[in-house]
């Protein structure tokens, strides 16, 4: 398994984290055009779409999502 936290944007209060057993380039090949395509032509997406894209490109594949982790104090 691969633990991997996702930015596509300068706001790190946008990033998420995924735990998955996709590798890196898998990841940017599915996501990379889609914040291309926001950049340059105003589409919107967000955190979800993302997920559900790359869910929907590698269906076989094991993809779980964090928008915050968890925190245990102790």
């Amino acid at each position: 398994m691969n633990l991997f936290r996702i930015n596509t944007t300068a706001w790190h209060e946008e990033d998420f984290t995924i735990l998955t057993n996709l590798n890196q380039e898998q990841i940017t090949d599915v996501i990379t055009p889609i914040v291309n395509e926001e950049r340059n032509d105003g589409n919107c997406y967000d955190n979800d779409d993302l997920v559900s894209a790359l869910m929907k490109a590698y269906p076989n594949h094991f993809i779980t999502h964090y928008n915050e982790p968890e925190m245990i104090s102790i």
